[in-house]
């Protein structure tokens, strides 16, 4: 008699089987080997070891469907509350159109339930439509393209700034704090999850083809604290070649994250000047992001505002977090480098 399908971890043969099948849709540029070996170096760091994990649905020996699973402490109007993120949900080809991937998602929260968690957070990649099905609702968040003001006469603004370092990795996690209180939802961005976002960045930019991919993280600085800082992954653009939305290649920056102890985030925009001056004659990359709706450094205006390729969506697992399906854009703060 076949085995019922059940949750099991997605490691050794299963994960292979999951990496092989998946690997062509999300390799990002790498190599098969790599592709495994960034899976596996983000569950070595500390952050990784304690909330991320890969879980299948199974019937043995074969993978029916496959998703990552994010913990997360997040506040909701003051509250904490605990959050399930499920990412990379993947059906393998042979068992599509068989609801294998809605019965994972299923048992996945059931078990979260039970694991006491408030709330469950994906990114959806395929418009909303699919997991709405699921109980699923949209919340408002926006993809912004930006323009950074320079000036020709006069330069980069005096601005010390440098390489960010482990050292400075407090005081960003005090300026996420301060940023966040104001809003009703926000992720509880301890030290850990601060390294663990700027070190998926890095491994991804270290695994994929020499200078395809750049991470960028810099401070002010100001005495010996840091006062602002910015986290920007890039790609080099390639003149007159076409990228897949059928636009020219252009060089690209996003801001993974940022933060300022200044409300407006005046030295984040400084942070951007100084690092656009450093090669006048470059042409000036595109440079979007997301950006709480209450930071607007005055260096910097939106040119365009869009719907987020990523669609962020909730639902709520218990009552504490059944206000999570009213939240309007200036209710939460959510940063790039948290997507997953």
């Amino acid at each position: 008699m076949p085995k019922m399908p059940t949750l099991a971890p997605a490691d050794g043969p299963l994960l292979e089987q999951i990496l092989d099948a998946s690997y062509d849709i999300w390799n990002d540029g790498l190599t098969r080997p790599s592709y495994a070996r960034w899976w596996s170096a983000q569950l070595a760091t500390p952050w990784g070891r304690a909330h991320l994990r890969r879980t299948a649905l199974d019937d043995g020996p074969t993978v029916l469907a496959s998703a990552k699973e994010y913990r997360y402490d997040a506040l909701l109007d003051s509250r904490p509350i605990k959050v399930i993120g499920i990412g990379a949900v993947f059906t393998q080809p042979a068992h599509r159109g068989t609801g294998a991937a809605a019965r994972l998602i299923e048992e996945l929260l059931d078990r979260a339930i039970r694991e006491k968690a408030d709330l469950a957070l994906l990114f959806s990649e395929i418009g909303p439509d699919y997991y709405m099905r699921l109980g699923f609702s949209t919340l408002p968040v926006f993809d912004l393209d930006l323009r950074v003001a320079e000036s020709a006469r006069h330069g980069a603004p005096m601005t010390l700034v440098r390489s960010g370092e482990e050292r400075d990795l407090d005081a960003i996690v005090a300026m996420n704090q301060v940023r966040a209180e104001p809003f009703r939802f926000h992720l509880d961005r301890d030290r850990d999850l601060v390294r663990y976002a700027i070190t998926k960045k890095r491994l991804l930019a270290g695994l994929g083809p020499s200078g395809s991919r750049e991470v960028q993280f810099f401070v002010a600085e100001e005495g010996t604290s840091a006062v602002a800082y910015v986290v920007m992954t890039g790609r080099e653009g390639q003149d007159g070649q076409v990228g897949r939305a059928g636009q020219v290649d252009e060089a690209c920056w996003t801001i993974e994250e940022c933060g300022d102890r200044d409300p407006s985030g005046a030295r984040v925009g400084a942070i951007l000047q100084v690092l656009l001056a450093r090669e006048p004659t470059v042409k000036r990359p595109r440079i979007r992001g997301w950006l709480p709706p209450r930071m607007r450094p005055p260096q910097i205006t939106i040119a365009e505002t869009r719907p987020a390729s990523d669609v962020m969506m909730v639902r709520p697992l218990s009552p504490a977090a059944a206000a999570a399906v009213h939240l309007d854009e200036d209710d939460l703060l959510y940063w790039r480098a948290d997507v997953f």
